[in-house]
């Protein structure tokens, strides 16, 4: 069983979760574009994001929690001053009310995702960049289609695009060595998850 890892001021992880019993989270093209309009409400404030996918049965995201003077409390009736924003309750909070939404549209009852969201800190510079890779490559890796680029539901395109984006987009520009270098290493390194094979669980597969 995974421990629980603190989402801690300043550090790199990959979150990621998936419907209850693999069930389908997303069924059209709107409650993919509803997710993410949730998650730049309720995490967008609180953390930097480098790389994500959605697919019809599970989420990926590589984040950064912001330094701490990000995560003041920005509420209208403050608690208590100073107080810090969770963002481990920033992904309930974001999970919540996007079950909320599907359930009333769908008229189902229940919970949709699973209890828990996985998390692990990134802790080395190889990690964060196959992890980028693996994010990208995860519709293709599940059969989902032949070529993850074709998949419109993840940042690859927005990384390359030069419309406005909530991305990190220059700062993984940059770690790769520019665009030339962002795409070559997505084409050149189909399926080696091998240097992050022991921090993939199964279950992340």
């Amino acid at each position: 069983m995974q421990k629980t890892v603190p989402l801690e001021a300043g550090k790199f992880y990959h979150v990621y979760t998936r419907g209850n019993n693999k069930e389908t989270v997303f069924r059209i093209r709107e409650n993919y574009h509803h997710f993410l309009q949730l998650y730049r409400k309720y995490m967008a404030p609180y953390v930097n994001t480098y790389a994500y996918c959605l697919l019809p049965n599970h989420v990926h995201f590589l984040i950064q929690v912001k330094e701490e003077e990000a995560l003041l409390w920005k509420g209208a009736a403050v608690p208590t001053m100073g107080k810090l924003v969770s963002v481990s309750h920033q992904l309930s909070h974001l999970l919540n009310a996007y079950t909320k939404a599907f359930n009333t549209v769908n008229d189902r009852t229940g919970s949709l995702f699973q209890n828990r969201f996985g998390r692990k800190e990134v802790t080395s510079e190889a990690y964060f960049t196959r992890l980028v890779y693996y994010i990208h490559f995860n519709p293709q890796h599940h059969g989902l289609l032949d070529d993850f680029s074709d998949w419109p539901h993840s940042s690859y395109h927005s990384i390359l695009s030069k419309k406005q984006t909530n991305l990190q987009r220059e700062e993984v520009l940059q770690w790769f060595g520019g665009r030339n270098w962002f795409e070559n290493f997505h084409t050149e390194n189909a399926a080696d998850f091998s240097p992050i094979s022991s921090l993939i669980e199964e279950d992340d597969l």
